[in-house]
């Protein structure tokens, strides 16, 4: 992080904390490759919270100089008029993703927002927050589509999809993952938004020894598989993502959709496609969403790929 990187990231901060944003939004999107100098520098509002991730180890002078743009930007008049209380800075390269606190009080449990629904994520506890807001737009897809479906919610993590789904009025959503304490922390989500927790079920199973279980419950109107790239004994997007469909014709109602994503920037839409095309010629490729503004990419195959295929008579 040269200084005139450096510059820009603080001018742009300084220019989103001047409006900030009403809910949940990403600020700054260094990850893809737009601004020079900052690919491994991502900024996330969390409604009072500021949430600076670096994905690469910086020298200890580069990190020293981004602590002092930082602590500055905690003094400007923008921050002030924000109503930002708690600036972090987490260390994502490291095994623990150590989570610095760099001003306000210490932060574990925190509310947000997005289009109107609420979840809790988690701070300086794990890797992850417990919402990725690239895929606002897929939640919200899924909550404009949703009224009378059934819904299978594969890798649901906490849940997000699910949570938009009952909101959108689905009559019921199966949410399957293998880490429960993510799937208790599902329930926490529905539970915020005074959800029916009788319309949600929650199997935390490892997905390629429960097709019995799922098939139980369907069949779906709409199927949506959001899987993490790698998952160390678990899941490899290469090995077992055709496994996943090749399945899909038996899970699905005779019109049922499907809502297939990727998050590897190495691996393009065509994977998904030509994917579907061996593996369950019976449905089409019908769109891919749109990624929100604020994830701006040099190749839009880098980014998230989300992907909606319905299946033809």
């Amino acid at each position: 992080m040269q200084p005139d990187a450096l510059a820009t990231l603080q001018q742009h901060l300084i220019t989103a904390l001047a409006q900030p944003p009403v809910e949940t939004r990403r600020l700054f999107h260094g990850r893809g490759r737009c601004w020079p100098g900052l690919e491994h520098v991502t900024v996330d509002w969390l409604q009072g919270v500021l949430l600076v991730s670096l994905f690469r180890a910086p020298a200890d002078t580069e990190l020293d100089a981004l602590r002092e743009i930082l602590l500055a930007l905690g003094q400007s008049v923008e921050w002030l008029a924000s109503g930002a209380h708690s600036l972090l800075l987490q260390h994502r390269y490291l095994p623990d993703s150590r989570m610095e606190q760099l001003l306000g009080e210490p932060v574990e449990e925190w509310l947000i927002s997005e289009n109107g629904l609420r979840y809790k994520l988690d701070l300086g506890i794990k890797q992850n927050n417990g919402l990725f807001l690239d895929m606002r737009y897929g939640r919200r897809w899924v909550q404009e589509q949703a009224r009378g479906l059934r819904v299978l919610n594969l890798f649901a993590y906490t849940c997000g999809f699910s949570v938009a789904a009952i909101a959108g009025g689905a009559e019921h959503v199966v949410n399957l993952d293998m880490a429960r304490a993510a799937l208790s922390r599902g329930r926490d989500n529905h539970r915020l938004n005074e959800h029916d927790l009788g319309k949600v079920s929650f199997l935390g199973h490892e997905l390629f020894k429960s097709w019995g279980k799922i098939r139980k419950s369907g069949p779906y109107d709409l199927v949506i598989v959001d899987p993490p790239s790698f998952q160390k004994g678990s899941f490899a997007l290469d090995r077992d993502y055709q496994k996943i469909l090749r399945r899909l014709p038996e899970l699905l109602t005779p019109t049922g959709r499907v809502l297939a994503c990727i998050n590897d920037p190495d691996t393009g839409p065509d994977f998904l496609i030509e994917g579907i095309a061996a593996e369950a010629p019976g449905l089409v490729f019908v769109q891919r969403l749109e990624n929100p503004p604020e994830f701006p990419d040099i190749s839009s195959d880098s980014g998230l790929k989300a992907l909606v295929f319905e299946r033809v008579c």
